[in-house]
C-alpha cells in the first residue's frame, strides 16, 4: 500500500501546506498535561476503534486476513498516538502520520475500492474515539470545556487525516490513468505500424490497455486547431484510441460500420474538422490512416468539396477524386492528350464544352437535367453535344470512355491540361 518515491516526497510537502490552511488548531486549546491521562488508554482505545470499523464497515471486515486487520490496527494506533502527541506538543511533526494515511488512500485506489469506504471507516473510528475519550473525561470529572475542546480537536484531526488519504487516492488514480494512457498509446502505435505488428502482440497490448479488439476499425485524422498545443479534443469516449500522427490529432474508432458510423461522433468532436479513413480489418489500420491523411491533405489544398452535414469527411465517398490525386501527373498527361481538341478551341469555348460534356456524363446524357445543372436551356445542351461529337472521334456512350472522361474532365478543367484552365 505504499507509493513510489516521487509520491512520498510530494506528500511530505502536502501535509504541512494543508495544516497551514487551517484558521486555527483546536488541539492548542487543550492543556498539554491532559495528554498524560490519555496515553494509558491508547491500547484499549485503538481496540475499540478497530472493532467499531470492522462492525460497521463491512468492506473492511476480513476475518480470513489477519495481516490486513493488523495493518489497520497499526495505522489506527499511529494516528491516535499522534493525536495525543499533538496535545502534548502542538508543534510536533505531521510528516510521518501524513505519509501513513497518504499511503492508505493510495492503496485503496490501487486495490480498486472507492474512497467512500475509507472515509466511512475514518468517521466510525473518529466517533468511537470521541465517545471513549468523552466517557473517560467524565469519569475523571474533567470540565465540560475540555470535552468540547476534545470534540473540536477530534474533528479537525479527522479532517487532516482524511485529506492526506484523499491526496494519496488522487495520486494513485492519476498514476493509473497515466499508465493506462501510455498503454493505449502503445496499442495505437502497434495498430498503425507499417508493416502491421503481429496479431498476438497487438492482442496482448490490448488486454493491458483494457481495449477490446474489434474485427474492423477506421482511423480519423483531425485538422489541428490553433491554440490546442497539438492536442486533440477532450472528453472522448473510452472506446476511441487517441494520439498524434504527423502532427495531427488521430483517433482509432472500433466497429465503424455500426449504425451511424463515425458521424455519431459529430457532437463529441465539438466542431473539429477531419477525415475518416475507410473501414478496414484490424491488421490493415495503416491503410485507413493513409487515406484519412490523403483526404485531409486534399481538403487543405482545396481539391475536395465537403459534401453533406457534419465536420467529418469520409474518404470512401471521394474515391475518384482521391485516386486522381494519387496519380495526378498521369491524369494530367492523359487529359492533355485525350482532350486536346478542347484545348485547341481556346479557354472560353473549351471550358463551356468541357463543362457541358461533364454534366451530360453525370446525368446520363439527359439534356434537361444537364441544362438545369448548367443553368442553360436544354436546346443549348443539345447544340453543344453536337459540337462535341464533331470534335471527338470516339463514342461518349461507351462505358469505358464515359468512365475515363469523367475522371479526366475535372483534371482538364482545373488547369491540368495546359496550365490555363482553372
Amino acid at each position: 500500500m505504499s507509493s513510489d518515491g516521487g509520491d512520498t516526497l510530494t506528500a511530505l510537502h502536502d501535509g504541512p501546506a494543508r495544516i497551514d490552511d487551517l484558521s486555527r488548531e483546536p488541539w492548542r486549546d487543550i492543556p498539554r498535561e491532559e495528554a498524560q491521562w490519555m496515553r494509558p488508554h491508547l491500547p484499549d482505545l485503538v481496540d475499540s476503534m478497530v472493532e467499531g470499523v470492522l462492525r460497521h464497515v463491512p468492506e473492511y471486515a476480513r476475518p480470513d486476513d489477519p495481516v490486513y486487520t493488523e495493518a489497520m490496527r497499526l495505522a489506527t494506533a499511529q494516528g491516535m498516538g499522534h493525536f495525543v502527541q499533538m496535545i502534548a506538543d502542538p508543534d510536533a511533526s505531521w510528516q510521518e502520520v501524513h505519509q501513513v494515511y497518504f499511503d492508505i488512500g493510495y492503496g485503496e485506489a490501487v486495490e480498486g475500492r472507492g474512497l467512500e469506504h475509507l472515509q466511512n471507516a475514518m468517521r466510525v473510528a473518529s466517533r468511537t474515539a470521541w465517545r471513549y475519550l468523552s466517557r473517560e473525561a467524565g469519569r475523571l470529572n474533567k470540565p465540560s470545556e475540555l470535552v468540547i475542546a476534545l470534540t473540536e480537536a477530534n474533528l479537525a484531526y479527522l479532517d487532516l487525516l482524511a485529506s492526506a488519504a484523499a491526496q494519496g487516492y488522487a495520486r494513485a488514480r492519476e498514476k493509473a490513468a497515466g499508465e493506462r494512457e501510455q498503454r493505449r498509446g502503445r496499442l495505437m502505435s502497434l495498430l498503425l505500424s507499417d508493416p502491421p505488428a503481429p496479431r498476438d502482440v497487438v492482442a496482448e497490448q490490448a488486454v493491458l490497455a483494457g481495449w477490446p479488439l474489434p474485427e474492423r476499425l477506421a482511423v480519423i485524422v483531425l485538422e489541428p486547431r490553433p491554440g490546442s498545443g497539438g492536442e486533440g479534443p477532450a472528453g472522448l469516449p473510452p472506446s476511441l484510441l487517441s494520439g498524434l500522427d504527423r502532427g495531427r490529432p488521430c483517433l482509432v474508432m472500433p466497429d465503424p460500420d455500426r449504425p451511424g458510423g463515425p458521424d455519431r461522433l459529430t457532437a463529441t468532436l465539438g466542431g473539429w474538422a477531419g477525415a475518416v479513413g475507410p473501414s478496414v480489418p484490424l491488421d490493415r489500420a495503416g491503410i485507413s490512416l493513409h487515406w484519412a491523411h490523403r483526404t485531409l491533405d486534399s481538403m487543405a489544398a482545396g481539391r475536395l468539396d465537403r459534401r453533406g452535414p457534419g465536420t467529418l469527411v469520409h474518404a470512401d465517398r471521394y474515391v475518384p477524386d482521391l485516386l486522381l490525386q494519387e496519380g495526378w501527373t498521369l491524369a494530367e498527361a492523359a487529359a492533355r492528350r485525350r482532350l486536346a481538341p478542347l484545348t485547341a478551341l481556346g479557354r472560353s469555348r473549351g471550358v463551356r464544352l468541357a463543362e457541358t460534356l461533364l454534366e451530360c456524363l453525370r446525368h446520363g446524357f439527359n439534356a434537361t437535367d444537364a441544362a438545369e445543372a448548367l443553368c442553360v436551356h436544354p436546346q443549348t445542351v443539345r447544340y453543344r453535344l453536337a459540337q462535341l461529337h464533331e470534335l471527338f472521334d470516339y463514342d461518349f456512350e461507351d462505358p469505358a470512355v464515359r468512365l475515363e472522361l469523367m475522371l479526366l474532365l475535372p483534371v482538364w478543367l482545373r488547369g491540368g491540361a495546359d496550365g490555363e484552365h482553372a
